[in-house]
């Protein structure tokens, strides 16, 4: 699970900040509220520098009350093409699973 995870988890990331944007606390939190108990935070944290280098990502720094200002992050048009191209790879690969499942029975 957590190998297949690591694999799809950037898209994840992507599909939560198409909904609204968000800093890295939220995220993790919104992953283990739907289930992804066993993501670290700090596994939330590099994935968002990773994207925020490949350009998928624009960053405000908004002041927090408690310490640093946040880094909230919200998808940008590289970003949505970029999901929607994880979207594609992914229906893909769902539904050739699903075949070969179907197969087995």
């Amino acid at each position: 699970m957590t190998e297949m995870l690591k694999g799809t988890l950037e898209g994840i990331v992507l599909a939560i900040l198409s909904m609204r944007a968000a800093y890295g606390y939220e995220i993790t939190a919104w992953l283990r509220d739907q289930g992804f108990a066993d993501i670290a935070e700090g596994t939330v944290y590099a994935l968002l520098v990773r994207i925020e280098q490949r350009g998928f990502v624009d960053v405000e720094k908004v002041p927090s009350e408690k310490g640093p200002p946040r880094k909230v992050y919200s998808l940008n048009a590289q970003g949505r093409e970029y999901l929607e191209e994880f979207w594609r790879t992914w229906s893909f690969l769902s539904d050739r699973l699903s075949q070969l499942n179907q197969g087995d029975k």
